[in-house]
């Protein structure tokens, strides 16, 4: 027992970093709540049931053995692959993309779930490859198929923000790996040459518009550029202290499009201001170092990478979400995690948690219990 009364399992749970993860989510059900005129439906009650029971997850992940993610990287790759196999062929259609799939009890996103399988099967395949091999052809064809097989079908739904964050973290798991840096320079290289070419060929108009939206928003301010400037607009008005909880004129308005999803940080920031925002920024700082601690601690090599590639996952998220409602990216559909309201993107960023979590026990109990 901990202290004479606190269960020691209960004890050793990372509580620094739960606690203001804790917080973080109490502070979206909060901007919800507010974004839906001030009701816990639809928003802010699901969100917070979704977290409680996800995090239950996150816990039973963390008391399963090593073993059991190694045995269990291939099957769930090939599981989620199917799924997304499935999605091409019967997924609903929403907004012009096909990339749910209609459960009844739920609407999932199959796409959302290969996030961090991509980072669990890389992981084991590095753990198996023997580390001569890793700077030889060996330890870059099978990942990459591994890699571009989902997202080509992802790609296909059309889910450009999903599958850049899909290769995210297969890149940063095959750089952690030990694959050559020059590789890695020479990719970045041909990417920079093929890039105006998939901008004209492979990209749809929307897809397009929102590049060029980006480079220079209000040249249409009421199109293109709609989204990008009221965000903007919202950020802004918020100043240090910002309007007060309930008083967000942007989101309440309607002037803020997706104010529950993609731009609910732009409703934060609005009613909370700046104090607000410093918050958000200093729980993910907290997660994303937790993260990295946990991973350079794993007790071997399949630890630590599984580690560094959830939270490189859940960093992507951030970044981009952030960036995007700030107009420093273009619009794509990431949500901001522990604040969006989304249940399979609050599934995902709870796997990759529950993955940390696990590492973080692996690395403190001795080798024959894990």
């Amino acid at each position: 027992m901990a202290l004479g009364i606190i269960p020691d399992p209960v004890a050793r749970q990372p509580w620094r970093v739960i606690l203001p993860l804790l917080a973080l989510v109490l502070l979206g059900a909060a901007v919800l709540y507010s974004a839906a005129g001030g009701h816990l439906q639809p928003y802010a009650a699901s969100h917070m049931v979704r977290f409680g029971i996800f995090l239950v997850m996150a816990f039973v992940m963390s008391w399963l053995p090593r073993d059991w993610f190694k045995m269990a990287a291939y099957p769930v790759y090939g599981a989620v692959f199917l799924l997304l196999m499935l999605v091409e062929a019967i997924g609903a259609i929403n907004g012009g993309s096909q990339r749910w799939l209609n459960l009844g009890f739920m609407t999932l996103q199959p796409s959302e779930l290969m996030k961090p399988t991509i980072v669990l099967v890389l992981a084991r395949f590095y753990d198996t490859l023997p580390a001569p091999m890793t700077a030889s052809w060996r330890g870059l064809i099978p990942a990459g198929a591994l890699i571009g097989l989902p997202v080509g079908l992802v790609i296909l739904q059309p889910d450009l923000g999903t599958s850049l964050a899909i290769v995210f973290g297969g890149v940063v798991v095959m750089f952690l790996a030990g694959l050559p840096l020059r590789w890695f320079v020479g990719a970045g290289v041909a990417a920079g040459i093929a890039a105006p070419v998939g901008f004209f060929t492979f990209l749809h108009d929307y897809q397009r518009r929102r590049v060029t939206t980006f480079l220079d928003p209000e040249s249409d301010p009421l199109g293109a550029g709609y989204h990008i400037t009221q965000s903007k607009i919202a950020i802004g008005s918020g100043g240090i202290f910002g309007k007060g909880f309930g008083n967000g004129s942007q989101s309440h308005l309607e002037y803020l499009p997706e104010a529950h999803t993609d731009f609910v940080f732009a409703t934060m920031a609005e009613e909370w201001g700046m104090i607000g925002g410093v918050f958000v920024l200093l729980v993910f700082a907290a997660l994303f170092r937790w993260g990295l601690v946990v991973a350079r601690r794993g007790p071997d090599r399949f630890s630590r990478l599984l580690a560094s590639g959830m939270t490189a996952t859940i960093f992507f998220y951030v970044a981009i979400n952030l960036m995007m409602v700030m107009g420093l990216a273009p619009v794509v559909g990431i949500p901001l995690p522990f604040m969006s309201h989304g249940g399979s993107s609050m599934l995902t960023v709870m796997i990759c948690f529950g993955a940390i979590l696990a590492v973080d026990r692996w690395s403190k109990r001795p080798t024959g219990l894990t």
